[in-house]
């Protein structure tokens, strides 16, 4: 049982959107991830539902049949105030390696300028710092990071790109987050992230789920050369960690 105000209204025939207080606060997503493990291992364990958490929501989707919305409004709500007694979905930590160099940190220079400090104090900022995922989109795969520094708040760019290459490691807001594809954007880009974030072919396209908690530490271009000729022939190995346990 929690304590927060949530509203329930239909997505469309076969979907429902449970949403939370409109806020980014982690104590928000972990009631929003508990709950949802609630409903899947308990209240509708063995059904087909697809649920998508977001970091002021969860959509329950079910393909299969549309859904009586009334009747199960009041059934989640009574779930919802129900005492749970469930095993959490483990939660990763994930140590990502990011490349500061002048060829990736097309921004960097103006963002340390923008902040009134030095780059090297830039990425040390950005590395020194644990970052939770709090939902994906606006493309497959990308992450919206938050627990950014206050220090490295900085606005959105107020022209975007044309392109952004894949990789692209940017801040923007209170966020920060990784493009997982080329792609038009607007945030401020300090480096490149070696790792592949989304790949479609690949039975779990986007390996990082919201809830995980992600590390940056940076690294030299040779090694970002390595690291991706590892990931190409399929034996770069991630670094990971549980947090949650």
């Amino acid at each position: 049982m929690s304590g927060f105000p949530i509203s329930i209204r239909p997505f469309g025939a076969h979907a429902i959107l449970i949403e939370w207080p409109k806020r980014v606060e982690e104590t928000i997503l972990t009631d929003i991830l508990n709950f949802t493990d609630y409903l899947k291992n308990v209240c509708l364990r063995g059904e087909q539902w697809e649920m998508v958490p977001a970091y002021n929501s969860v959509t329950l989707i079910h393909r299969d049949r549309p859904i009586d919305f009334n009747s199960f409004k009041e059934k989640l709500s009574q779930w919802y105030n129900d005492e749970w007694s469930v095993t959490q979905t483990k939660r990763f930590l994930w140590r990502l390696p990011v490349c500061y160099d002048e060829e990736f940190g097309i921004d960097l220079p103006f963002v340390a300028n923008s902040l009134h400090t030095s780059e090297e104090e830039v990425i040390r900022l950005h590395t020194s710092h644990t970052y939770t995922l709090y939902g994906i989109g606006f493309l497959p795969g990308f992450m919206y990071l938050g627990g950014l520094p206050e220090a490295l708040e900085i606005p959105r760019k107020s022209q975007p790109r044309a392109k952004v290459i894949q990789g692209s490691v940017g801040l923007a807001g209170k966020q920060t987050g990784i493009y997982p594809q080329d792609s038009p954007g607007g945030w401020n880009i300090i480096g490149n992230c070696s790792v592949r974030m989304f790949d479609p072919r690949k039975e779990e396209p986007c390996f990082i789920n919201v809830g995980d908690k992600v590390q940056f530490y940076p690294i030299e271009k040779a090694e970002y050369d390595l690291h991706k000729i590892e990931g190409e022939v399929g034996i770069y190995k991630l670094d990971k960690s549980v947090w949650n346990a």
